[in-house]
């Protein structure tokens, strides 16, 4: 076999390979964006470790606790324009309050009953679903919105292969209700 044979052989063979992703590397480098997109850090509940706030990875990504009732949102006021609760799930400024959503794969509270073009539509588009409401700040949709189609892939795979948490995150309050309809 000489070098132009070897070459189209080995590409012929590279192409489908390349194709057939298994379900553990997506997996691995959705995990990988997951974690170094800083995803955890809003929707997974924080709690008070011994070297200060922390993740609460046994409710891992399951966003702001529903049994977790807040007082009203103190009012920004001249540069503080942003408040965040303690568990950093619930956010607070000028669009109202924002709660994290349930990243799990809990069919009922979470992405479970979710499909894949669900997930890239509401990054792409930054609507719940890809066409419902707006999607809140603090979520970085316009940064987000840049991860390739195999990455949003990626993650959306990871996150159907954690564990699922039953958890009902509340809807917006205040003016987010104005902000989401528009």
């Amino acid at each position: 076999m000489n070098r132009l044979q070897r070459m189209l052989l080995a590409l012929a063979l590279a192409a489908p390979l390349a194709a057939l992703a298994t379900q553990p590397d997506k997996v691995t480098r959705g995990k990988y964006l997951v974690t170094t997109s800083g995803c955890n850090d809003c929707h997974t509940p924080w709690v008070m470790g011994p070297k200060g706030p922390e993740p609460d990875m046994s409710r891992m990504l399951s966003g702001h606790p529903e049994s977790m009732q807040l007082p009203p949102a103190p009012q920004p006021s001249g540069p503080w324009i942003v408040s965040a609760a303690a568990t950093n799930t619930a956010w607070s400024g000028p669009w109202g309050v924002s709660f994290t959503a349930n990243l799990t794969p809990d069919a009922e509270t979470g992405l479970g009953k979710w499909t894949q073009a669900n997930f890239t539509q509401t990054i792409r588009t930054g609507r719940h679903m890809g066409r419902g409401r707006a999607i809140l700040p603090p979520m970085p949709i316009p940064m987000y919105k840049h991860f390739t189609d195999a990455d949003l892939e990626a993650i959306f795979t990871y996150l159907q292969s954690i564990p699922p948490v039953k958890n009902r995150v509340p809807e917006p309050i205040g003016s987010a209700a104005k902000v989401a309809s528009k």
